[in-house]
């Protein structure tokens, strides 16, 4: 089934129910008011969300109205947890090439994972706001899954059994500022402005055999200004698959109901899939040239992340955004 939050006007929005075509939805009540309330209790809600789904789908839903992604919040407007790993190395590779420096080889053995803030994540359509242009805006495409609960120690075996939904991210980054955070030697802060997510989550068996092994076997497009300008393959190069991920954030702590798991950043060694950052093409341009010639995003600059089906249908909907300046606070 496919779920999305409706903007009513509160913090966290009312849970719907959104036909596979995604041109209908139908709320959940009465059945949960909010995705996290169908999360606390997914073993009970589910199959009620379930039921409505495939109503829905099929006609019979007693009242319907047209799904529209610009009145939807994120799925889980904000979050008890939002970790991202760096699931596809070959993108922390060719970081680290195009600065000269030796990648290590624990990379491949053990996952890169932050942890970023939650509070205030953005819907699909919302606009990007930030002060300056100078702090080097960038997108991330990137696929996550929200768990229900994880215990601590849990093997990926187990963690797998926890992924309730998927959904697309744009894990926005102001790469400008993480050269001086991360010499402090304590992570990601002010670089890592609030993520966006698609309008749309869905459970694992909505993706058919493309959801295999832990991943999801389908491209993953960026267009930016209107020109695609990466599909890598979120199946291919992904050295960690998310039940490994899920269980390493799992090493010494409980994960709740739903914690939101990133993949990170989207990337294929096969350069001709382009790319789902900014940053990914620099680094190709430092390696081959000596020089980044493609410049970051600028303020009225437009990002779409959109993964389609094997029939070219969109499953998740798409995240669709402007970068905007936050205007000045005038004083009185």
């Amino acid at each position: 089934m496919k779920l999305a939050t409706i903007n009513d006007g509160s913090r966290d929005g009312q849970l719907a129910v959104v036909a596979r075509d995604l041109k209908t939805a139908h709320l959940a009540d009465g059945i949960a008011p909010t995705m996290q309330a169908a999360l606390d209790d997914w073993a009970f809600i589910a199959p009620q969300l379930n039921e409505l789904s495939q109503l829905l789908n099929s006609g019979r839903a007693h009242r319907p109205f047209d799904f529209d992604p610009a009145r939807c919040m994120a799925p889980l407007p904000r979050a008890y947890q939002w970790a991202d790993g760096s699931a596809y190395v070959n993108h922390v590779e060719l970081v680290r090439k195009a600065r000269n420096a030796e990648m290590p080889e624990s990379f491949w053995e053990d996952p890169l994972m932050y942890q970023g803030g939650s509070d205030d994540f953005l819907g699909p359509m919302a606009d990007i706001v930030l002060a300056h242009e100078e702090w080097g805006i960038d997108f991330e495409a990137e696929v996550a899954v929200i768990t229900g609960d994880v215990p601590m120690g849990a093997t990926p075996d187990e963690a797998h059994q926890q992924i309730r939904l998927l959904m697309l991210v744009n894990d926005v980054s102001l790469r400008n500022l993480i050269p001086p955070e991360l010499a402090k030697g304590f992570g990601f802060l002010q670089s890592k402005p609030a993520s966006s997510f698609s309008p749309v989550a869905v459970t694992p068996d909505e993706l058919g055999d493309a959801w295999k092994g832990g991943k999801v076997h389908l491209p993953l497009r960026s267009t930016w200004n209107g020109k695609l300008v990466g599909q890598p393959h979120a199946g291919v190069d992904m050295v960690f698959n998310f039940p490994q991920l899920v269980a390493h954030l799992c090493k010494s702590r409980n994960a709740r109901a739903g914690t939101i798991v990133g993949s990170g950043t989207v990337s294929n060694k096969d350069a001709s899939r382009g790319y789902s950052c900014i940053a990914e093409k620099r680094c190709l341009e430092m390696i081959a040239d000596g020089i980044a010639s493609t410049p970051f995003m600028l303020f009225g600059d437009a990002i779409k992340i959109e993964m389609l089906d094997a029939a070219g249908k969109s499953i998740f909907g798409a995240i669709d955004q402007t970068v905007k300046q936050l205007e000045a606070k005038r004083s009185r």
